[in-house]
């Protein structure tokens, strides 16, 4: 019988403890497994949201949100600057507002629309309001929540943009007449398919918004999107004329034309623009976002590091307790002549044994385990950045500055039976976690580096026993 042979049939010779040595190395292994397919994971969906990036830069007031109060908004001359920028291929700026339709109720905290009279529409927003709930339909104020009226109907999103072709980072596509000029103040206006089936609007339809009459020249497809649905888009100029705030932008989406180029661009715009805008690039954006997923990497990381330390201070443990209990089995063995190499080996094979076993048990615990164990970090460590959209992604807010300041539009949040309308997102939370033969070629290539180390310093004390030392002790 050769030293292998005789070392796998060892493993065998106390059935409770090889039992238990499995068990134990087995969850130590499945860990190592799940953490090490929960890092590829995340670190592949790092890559790909840095990939997807892009090379934008986003400009928007300084301290601009939805809900804020400030009245400084940017303007055509200012960021003329930006788009004489070396390595800006192009610029486009929106002025976003929100129109209340004719004869639609008010649902304003103060009792009375906040907006100007002029600010009103013909159109019907399509966006559809559950109001079936035991509660009915409700909106915040400042006083808590209380009823919306029965002819409310949510205001309208309507945006001046020098390109019609992109809404919200999303491309549109026509279905129905032509891209209108975004740099002509001419009162015409592209409508979603969603909002011309709601009003009975066709190419060549005209109604009114700002006490003027606009035509319809081209209808965008909105694919069921009630954030895009819910939107009229006429020119930059001709927003501006309408709403009286000549010269303002609402926010710019600055193109660089290589990502190599846009740190240094974000750089230069900052410089432009000073104080009076916040600049962040996509790399920007992208690094916030990922964020949470750095932190689940890094404890994938430390995690499979730790079970591999477990596993291997496990075989440690036990080989150095096999090695005390067969001292007298290896100085007979020396005695007759085995070499410290055979006998080492006997016992590496042993513990290679156990480790082979453990980890066809531990890559079924992984393989089960891997999936739930990545969803779960990474739904902890994206609760904080999880929020509710804003009333603008819904098709609820426009965020458009007044000549008068403040808000423009500012209504309140719109709930049903006390839950927000607004739809929970994400980002990043879609991380999937997939077991390719690779995993398994690891998990196995890692039972046999934790046998290997864990018995390794069970040989050093192997080659310290003296035959005759075991005998006179015997």
């Amino acid at each position: 019988m050769n030293v292998f042979s005789r070392g796998i049939r060892n493993a065998f010779r106390n059935q409770i403890r090889t039992i238990a040595v499995v068990g134990i190395l087995s969850l130590s292994i499945g860990l190592s497994l799940a953490m090490l397919v929960a890092h590829k994971a995340v670190d592949q969906k790092i890559n790909s949201v840095k990939a997807s990036a892009g090379n934008t830069i986003t400009i928007s007031p300084a301290g601009f949100s939805n809900f804020s109060q400030v009245n400084n908004a940017l303007t055509t001359t200012l960021l003329s600057k930006v788009s004489q920028l070396a390595h800006v291929t192009s610029l486009t700026e929106t002025l976003t507002d929100r129109l209340k339709t004719i004869g639609s109720a008010s649902a304003s905290p103060f009792g009375a629309n906040s907006t100007s009279s002029s600010n009103q529409t013909s159109l019907t927003s399509p966006v559809v309001i559950n109001a079936n709930s035991k509660r009915g339909l409700r909106a915040f104020t400042f006083g808590g929540l209380s009823a919306i009226p029965s002819n409310f109907s949510p205001p309208i999103t309507i945006t001046g943009t020098n390109n019609p072709y992109v809404l919200n980072s999303n491309n549109l596509s026509l279905s129905g007449g032509n891209f209108i000029n975004g740099n002509l103040d001419n009162n015409q206006a592209m409508v979603s398919t969603s909002m011309a089936s709601k009003n009975n609007l066709k190419v060549g339809s005209t109604f009114t918004a700002y006490n003027s009459t606009l035509t319809v020249a081209g209808i965008f497809s909105n694919n069921n999107n009630q954030s895009l649905g819910n939107n009229i888009i006429v020119s930059l100029p001709t927003e501006q004329s309408l709403s009286g705030q000549s010269g303002a932008v609402t926010s710019a989406v600055a193109t660089v034309d290589s990502e190599d180029n846009l740190a240094t661009v974000t750089t230069a715009v900052k410089n432009v623009l000073g104080s009076s805008a916040d600049v962040e690039s996509a790399q920007d954006i992208a690094n916030q976002t990922i964020q949470p997923l750095n932190s689940v990497s890094s404890v994938s990381m430390y995690s499979l590091v730790g079970a591999v330390v477990a596993g291997a201070v496990i075989i440690l443990m036990i080989m150095i307790m096999i090695t005390r209990e067969r001292r007298r089995e290896i100085g007979v063995l020396k005695a007759i002549g085995a070499s410290n190499l055979k006998v080492v080996t006997q016992f590496v094979s042993e513990a290679v044994t156990f480790a082979v076993m453990a980890a066809i048990v531990g890559i079924i615990i992984g393989v089960a385990a891997a999936s739930p164990i990545t969803n779960t970090l990474v739904k902890n460590s994206t609760t904080s950045t999880t929020t509710s959209s804003s009333p603008s992604s819904s098709g609820f807010a426009g965020g458009g500055f007044r000549g008068n300041g403040g808000f423009a539009g500012g209504g309140p949040a719109l709930v049903a039976g006390g839950r927000g309308l607004g739809r929970v997102r994400n980002e990043i939370s879609n991380v999937k976690a997939e077991v390719g033969w690779s995993i398994i070629g690891y998990g196995f290539g890692a039972a046999i580096i934790i046998a290997v180390a864990g018995s390794s310093i069970a040989a050093w004390f192997i080659a310290k026993v003296r035959p005759a030392e075991v005998m006179r002790m015997e």
